[in-house]
Parts: C-alpha cells; structure tokens; sequence
C-alpha cells in the first residue's frame, strides 16, 4: 500500500506529497476515512463502483456537511470492457409544488424550501446494481461502523459543525433525538451519527426502493413537511437517476469528457477550445492572460445560457464548435486585458465570501461539495462530484434518519427571466463537472480530475488541466501549483504563491487582481487519478483539504 505524505506545501510552494502509487487500484477523496473504505472494497476484489459507492458512504459518515444520501450530483463511470464513459445525472430537481412567487432569497438559503428531491443515494445505488461485484452490505460496512463508532473531527469538521449547529437544532423537532452526537465541537473529538447508521442499515436492506418508495422515504417525506416543506410524497417516490453520453471535446492530442447540461461543464469544454489555438509558454503572464480571457469569455455565455435543458434551449453546437473559439480569440488582445464581463443574474448572492470582496456569510453557508474518484485493476474509472450546496444543506435532517436533505435550491435565480429561474419540476444549473482525459484514436484513459468550488469548478479545473498537459507537471503537482479564482462581481483573486513578476505584469496589462492565502479551499480541493502509459496508477489530493489518496 502507498500512502501520499501528509506533510504540507512547503513556504515557496514546492510540493512535499507525492503522487500515490498504485499498481492494482487507486481511490482519492476528501477524507482518509472515506479513502480507506473505498481501498477496502477494490482489496476485497470489488472494482471502481464498489469503491465509490463505498466512498461516498464514508464520505456522508466522514463530512456529513458537504454530501451525503440526501444530496445530489453527478458521476462519469468508465468501464473497460465497455469501452466507453457513461454519465449517470443524480441531481435531483425543484419540487413540483415550489411557489416562486411567494420566495425570498432568504427561504433560500437553508431550510425546508431550499430544498431539491434528493438525489445521491439513487445515483449510488443505480451505479451499484449496474456494475457492482460486491454485495451492498460489504460496500457500506466500514461507513456503518465509523458512524456507530465515531469519526474523529477534523479541524475543518469541527469549525462546519460549530457554524451550522444553531441552524440544526432550529430545525430538529423538539422530541426528536439530534442528529448529531458528540461531547465536544473540537479537533479530535468524536463525532457519532447512530441514526445515519440504522438508515444505511435500511438501504443496504430495502435498496433504492426504501429510500423513495419505502418507509424511509415516508420518514423524509414527514420531516420536511413538519417544517413546511413542500417536497411531496409522489415525487419522490417516483424519482430516478438517469444515464446519458458525455459531452466531449478535444484539445491538444487528448479528448476531454464532461456531463451535459444541467451540468455547466460545457464551460470548460469552451474554454480549452479557445485555449487550444494558442501555444501556452507555462508560468508567462502572457499564458496567464490568454487562460482567463478564455474562462471569462466562456463563463459568460454559460451564465447567460444554461439551466435546465429540457425548458432551455443551449446552443452546443456552436458555443463547442471551432469556429466560435477562432472569433473568441480574434477578439483577444495578447497584451490587454479586455475587462470583465457584466454580472448576470446577481449569481454572487450564492457565492461563497471572501473577506475584502463582499460582506461575509456565516462559514457553514458557504458552498459545500467533495470530489472524489477510483479506479481498479481491470482499468475502470469512476469520477463523482457530488454536494449539499451549503454547510449540511438545508440543515434538516428529518426526524429519526441522521440523514441530511441539500439546499441546492439556493443555487437557482429567482425570478429574474434568468434560463436558470426556480421553477417548480426544474433541474438547476449545476455547476458539478467532473472530468475524465483520453488521449489518441483509441481514447486510452489518462486521468480523471476534479473539484469542488462552486462556478470556480469551472476554471480551477481547466488551469489543473493546463498545468498537466502543457506544463508537464505529475498529478500532484498540478493539483498543488496555484490558482485563481474569479467571482461574478468583477473579483480576481490570486494564491500568493504565483510569481510577484508576473502578477506585475498583468497589472500592466490591465488586470485589477486581489490575493488570497497561498493555499486555500477557495480555489477548490481536487482530486485526481493518473493512469500511467506502464499500466500503473498516480493518485493525487489537494493539500487545501483534508484529502487523501492511496493505491496499492
């Protein structure tokens, strides 16, 4: 078994963890927890979607603030033998009975009406019925033992829980067992989820079925009406994932694969086919400049097209197509910057906060997601973004089941005649991209990658692509080298670590430009596999979280 090293980033930036090594099989995520038991089950001769099923359990037990069964996302799932990447959409959808008329932005926020139906637990359960080798039991073991038993807080753990506790116990009925058991809000305390343990218990029980259909879904149904909820009993009953091809674009000699819409990772397939006519001299604020011209035109048209695909109309074809990234860089100057796009939509009242950009919002409010991905000794790859939206979503957890339901709803506009409007039925615009990289006529796997971030996931993600297929960096490395981050309003922010030189040169090119600190979950907290062309396997996990990557 390979660990990667827990040390941190040095003060000059060099990288001090490693890639992880792997010969057999790979797993990284955002907990050490959750890694183990994605490791356990490909020991156990499971393969890839054993292992992320297995994860996003651990993952639920682990940061039950960031995911979890009552969450949504997406996942890629590359399977061998197929020899193709398919995408199964978990992302839930507005309640068919949500009144728009009547919302605030506040009854956004958090609480019964921010909520989405549900869409985690299908998505990994759909996955695991299709190709799964384990049996349901063996893949939820070790979560149902860490949330009987308790999972240490993290730093991290134990800031989330002290921020949204208020919010909990508000909306926690008063002769109801919390949630949330521990005897401190400290680093390395205890936390323990029994509840969340006896409704995993039920799943691997009843399957899919208990958690819509079943006395489960009854139990979620009841809670959030108890707080005026409106998610209502057909409907979730009657949801179901779905399976679609990927979107896919090239650049360079690699192809590049990402959900469609809802998914907004069309953005990033815009912004290397602009990219993809420039030669990137790495580490020059000329490069610098061409990256985020491309992110700014592309991040443009995606606020000012996406939502829903069913109600919207996005114009693929041309926003993807050669043509229009040549008369995007026609319209680049190599040394100006050109200045930043108009808000649209007021996205920023979502946004996470930064100190010095705008007002800033309680920590637990701020965007919640994990990225995690695996792949096993018979070359299949699965690649999952998944989120609550906020610090534990909505902050309810219904009476008796310790599991807690999104407030994705938050990430919808409100009647603004935005593509991206709430609406009852709707999916939203979401901003989870994971990607998967394939290169040559026989589109061999290279790596899979992605990150949390909210609208930044859709250009960290294309600067840890730059960094490791034009600048020749391993894995880890691209995931460590720093970033920036651009919000709606007109801020960019830079990790201090870039260059003092270059950064003055984009000054003089134009570019008004805050820093952040040199690393920081600001800018994402990726995860990634390498598939080495010897067959081997590279893990790699972003020091700006409590990641964690292991092979063996």
């Amino acid at each position: 078994m390979a660990l990667a090293a827990q040390a941190g980033p040095t003060p000059h930036g060099e990288s001090t963890r490693p890639p992880a090594t792997g010969r057999r099989g790979m797993v990284a995520s955002a907990s050490q927890h959750a890694t183990i038991a994605g490791l356990r089950a490909l020991q156990a001769g499971g393969n890839a979607v054993d292992a992320a099923v297995a994860i996003a359990a651990g993952l639920n037990v682990a940061e039950p603030f960031m995911s979890g069964m009552g969450g949504v996302g997406i996942a890629l799932v590359y399977m061998a033998d197929e020899g193709k990447t398919r995408t199964i959409n978990y992302s839930g959808h507005a309640p068919n009975d949500i009144d728009p008329s009547t919302m605030t932005r506040d009854d956004m926020e958090y609480g019964p009406l921010s909520m989405l139906v549900p869409g985690n637990i299908g998505g990994w359960l759909t996955m695991h019925d299709e190709y799964g080798k384990l049996p349901r039991a063996q893949v939820f073991e070790y979560a149902i033992d860490l949330a009987e038993n308790g999972v240490p807080m993290t730093p991290l753990i134990a800031t989330t829980v002290a921020d949204s506790i208020d919010k909990i116990q508000e909306l926690t009925e008063d002769d109801a067992m919390p949630p949330l058991e521990f005897s401190a809000v400290e680093a390395g305390a205890l936390l323990h989820q029994q509840q969340l343990a006896e409704s995993f218990r039920r799943v691997v029980e009843g399957g899919l079925t208990e958690f819509y259909e079943g006395s489960l879904g009854d139990e979620i149904y009841e809670g959030q009406r108890a707080f005026n909820g409106v998610i209502n009993r057909e409907e979730l009953a009657a949801y179901r994932p779905y399976w679609e091809e990927p979107l896919s674009s090239t650049y360079r000699d690699y192809e590049l694969r990402v959900p469609k819409p809802n998914s907004s990772a069309f953005q990033m397939l815009e912004t290397l086919n602009i990219l993809d006519g420039y030669d990137l001299d790495p580490g020059t604020a000329t490069t610098e400049h061409l990256i985020i011209e491309a992110v700014l035109r592309a991040a443009d048209d995606r606020t000012h097209y996406s939502g829903d695909p069913r109600d919207v109309d996005i114009p693929l074809d041309r926003l993807l197509s050669q043509e229009y990234a040549e008369e995007i860089r026609g319209s680049i100057s190599p040394d100006k910057f050109s200045g930043f796009p108009a808000e649209r939509w007021n996205r920023s009242a979502v946004e996470a906060s930064l100190p010095g950009v705008w007002n800033p919002v309680p920590a637990a409010q701020s965007p919640m997601t994990t990225h995690f991905a695996t792949a096993d000794q018979w070359g299949n790859v699965v690649t999952v973004t998944q989120t609550l939206g906020g610090g534990f979503g909505s902050c309810h957890a219904p009476k008796g089941t310790g599991v807690f339901i999104n407030n994705m709803g938050k990430w919808f506009d409100l009647n603004q005649g935005s593509p991206n409007d709430l609406g009852g039925g709707r999916a939203v615009d979401f901003v989870i991209a994971p990607s998967q990289i394939y290169l040559g006529d026989d589109a061999t796997f290279v790596a899979s990658i992605g990150t949390p971030g909210s609208y930044g996931i859709l250009h960290t993600t294309i600067q840890m692509i730059h960094q490791f297929l034009d600048c020749g960096k391993n894995i880890q490395e691209a995931i460590e080298a720093p970033r920036f981050r651009y919000y709606d309003v007109g801020a960019l922010m830079f990790e201090s670590r870039f260059d003092a030189g270059m950064l003055e040169q984009l000054g003089a090119m134009g570019y008004e430009y805050g820093l952040l600190p040199p690393y920081t979950n600001a800018v994402g907290g990726a995860h990634a596999i390498h598939r080495t062309s010897h067959g081997s396997y590279l893990g790699a996990a972003d020091p700006r979280r409590d990641g964690f990557a292991l092979g063996y």
